[in-house]
């Protein structure tokens, strides 16, 4: 790194330097910028670097690349992003903002509060089920109208995804490792050399699909803000387009892998599950068994880098370095799935109950609610009209969507993961079909039957909100007639939830169940 950066970077901290009023600086770093805090506005300034994979080495090349910051961000973030500045004047006394030759630029953001990163507001126990859902919501319409790559492009080719793999194995310093560190390590390194026969084929197919997307690129807690009660996100990757133009699902398992780095699983599940429901893409699931693993490698990498580049901060970079090449180790394991469908009339609580379920064991869950929608075009939060009602719920249209309910199915066991159907399933034939489906699997098999009085049912219906159920009291009328009760064979799979009572204790005396059955 050559010398004057930062006989800049100090001077910088003097407020006489900007073209505001400024009481108080404080200066951030990472291995790849710094970030000065002037109290209403941030200024991000590249450093002259190159890692191979990131290169601001001379200042044509930083103030490109400043400008990319800014036209990307402003798809997420536009409030944030106020402009590329110069910076002028002398190394000793630069001009923020100023006039004649410019010395270096940076991107002025609006500043907010440290505290208001989402990272720091889910250490603090501030963030929310209901912001997760949103936050899901903006992911889905954002990559629903970002571009597409060519196929004239290397953009998501299978060849640059193995190869952005194995790039991201850490090279970690050797006072790192330890035995079972070098362990895992090699599981990893075997693994990724594994990806290309097991995935090409798909990866192909996701790209002719257009999938592949100039996405965020970066997609984690720390790139995210509370701010005025909405969820920004900032700072997309900009450096690198083979980093930022990928499959949408690499960059959803960034976020769901960093929840679960954080030890939230529930709220990585509910994430994830939030954006498969607005935008269908359960196709895209199996890519997880990759994307998920290389997105804990990358945060691996860059611990390496930093314990590396920051020496005040070794201890910290080499625990972060260390967490996520475990935790890489641990999401290359494959599980036995498992398949659980609920049973149930409308307004009987399945839904509700399926959700606990889910965030508790990662499981994810396809809806016949929303998958009827789908299949006519509808978003899940919206009501059809009269004129299409009766063509939604014709016997055909039932057995369509039981058919597309399994299709799914089969395409997120066959990937590893447990399943909710949620569904009524109020006649054998449609719990058969399953049932077969987990013996085809040689999986194991689960009926979670949902039960309340019947005045409960009718409230419930009657009070329902902006819920991807459209069922009415003439509904649950019409299910009691055709409800066909289990059969002797059936009740051995089936486990009834009262669900007037308290549906989370009875979700976890399940759970306690199955574990203890396993044992």
């Amino acid at each position: 790194m050559a010398p004057h950066p930062v006989t800049l970077i100090d001077a910088l901290l003097h407020p006489s330097c900007y073209p505001h009023d400024v009481t108080h600086i404080e200066l951030h770093e990472t291995h790849i910028s710094w970030v000065l805090l002037t109290g209403p506005f941030a200024y991000k300034i590249k450093k002259p670097v190159d890692f191979g994979f990131v290169d601001f080495s001379t200042l044509e090349k930083r103030h490109h690349f400043c400008e990319e910051e800014l036209r990307l961000n402003r798809r997420l973030a536009p409030e944030l992003y106020q402009a590329v500045v110069p910076i002028c004047g002398t190394m000793t006394r630069p001009v923020v903002e100023g006039t004649g030759p410019p010395l270096e630029y940076a991107v002025k953001m609006r500043q907010f509060s440290p505290d208001a990163q989402l990272d720091r507001v889910l250490a603090q126990g501030r963030l929310t089920s209901a912001q997760i859902d949103s936050l899901a919501r903006k992911v889905a319409h954002f990559h629903e109208h970002i571009d597409v790559a060519g196929p004239e492009t290397a953009y998501g080719e299978p060849d640059v995804v193995f190869r952005a793999i194995t790039e991201a194995i850490p090279d970690v310093p050797q006072a790192w490792l330890t035995p079972h560190i070098q362990d895992e390590l090699q599981d990893l390194t075997q693994w990724a050399s594994c990806m290309a026969s097991s995935f090409s084929t798909m990866l192909e197919r996701r790209k002719a699909q257009g999938f592949v997307r100039e996405c965020h690129g970066d997609l984690h807690l720390g790139n995210m803000a509370l701010v005025e009660n909405r969820v920004l996100v900032f700072d997309c990757l900009e450096f690198n387009p083979l980093l930022r133009w990928i499959d949408v699902i690499s960059e959803v398992a960034f976020l769901v892998m960093d929840l679960k780095a954080r030890n939230r699983q529930d709220l990585a599940s509910r994430f994830l599950n939030g954006y498969l429901e607005c935008t269908g893409d359960y196709e895209g699931v199996p890519c997880l068994q990759v994307y998920e693993p290389y997105r804990a490698l990358v945060r691996a990498k860059v611990a390496a880098l930093r314990g590396k580049t920051q020496g005040g901060t070794q201890d910290k970079a080499r625990e972060d370095c260390l967490h996520y090449v475990a935790l890489a180790a641990h999401l290359i394991r494959r599980q036995v799935p498992t398949l659980f469908i609920m049973q149930g009339i409308s307004g009987s609580g399945k839904t509700t109950v399926s959700q606990l379920l889910l965030e508790a064991i990662g499981a994810i869950r396809v809806r016949s609610d929303v998958e009827r929608k789908r299949l006519f075009g509808l978003p899940p939060g919206v009501r059809p009209p009269a004129s299409l009602q009766e063509r939604l719920y014709t016997p055909a249209m039932t057995d369509a969507v039981y058919e597309r309910l399994e299709t799914v199915a089969n395409t997120l066991l066959q990937a590893g993961y447990p399943v909710i159907v949620d569904a009524t399933f109020l006649q054998r034939r449609h719990r058969h079909r399953f049932r077969q489906l987990a013996q085809r699997l040689a999986i194991p098999f689960s009926i979670l039957a949902c039960t309340a009085p019947d005045t409960i049912l009718r409230e419930r219906v009657a009070t329902r909100g902006a819920d991807a159920s459209d069922a009415t009291i003439a509904v649950v009328e019409q299910q009691h007639q055709v409800r066909e009760p289990f059969s002797q064979d059936e009740w051995p799979f089936v486990t009834t939830i009262p669900t007037h009572e308290d549906v989370a204790h009875a979700i976890e005396g399940f759970l306690q169940a199955r574990r203890s059955s396993r044992t």
